[in-house]
């Protein structure tokens, strides 16, 4: 897993928690991580405080591969705000471990004519420096990029 280097967009950062603070600084290490249930291994996204699964309260933070496939997307053509330059692809990618987990993310490095449901992908992470931990976004860019 890579961090993207130099500049990059504008993006409204999310508050830092207890609760999601790993998910967006791990990428600092180049993992991406999502809550886990100690007891049936259940991989939990986003962050509740019981296993959905067993209802265990036995939940800790634990890497994935990092490895997706995308379930949907949308190319969008329309400045809302400062952003990703335009035209970019919103996507919605499945991890490999467990596909019920789900992220709303950007699709990057892939020619739109090349974007297929189910191609594989790879994760990537775009740092912002913030003043309570550096954020780290999670993208994704396809696995033979």
């Amino acid at each position: 897993m890579s961090v993207i280097e130099g500049e990059v967009p504008f993006r409204v950062l999310p508050a830092l928690t207890e609760q999601n603070r790993d998910f967006w600084t791990a990428g600092a290490r180049g993992e991406l991580r999502f809550w886990r249930c100690g007891d049936c291994r259940h991989w939990i996204h986003p962050w509740q405080p019981i296993c959905p699964a067993c209802h265990s309260k036995s939940l800790a933070t634990e890497a994935v591969s990092g490895r997706a496939a995308l379930a949907t997307y949308t190319i969008n053509h329309q400045q809302w705000m400062p952003g990703p330059q335009l035209p970019y692809v919103v996507a919605i990618v499945e991890i490999v471990e467990q596909p019920s987990v789900r992220l709303t993310t950007n699709l990057v490095n892939c020619p739109h004519d090349r974007i297929r449901i189910g191609m594989p992908l790879r994760v990537i992470f775009e740092p912002h420096p913030d003043p309570d931990g550096d954020i780290f976004i999670p993208l994704f860019e396809p696995e033979d990029a």
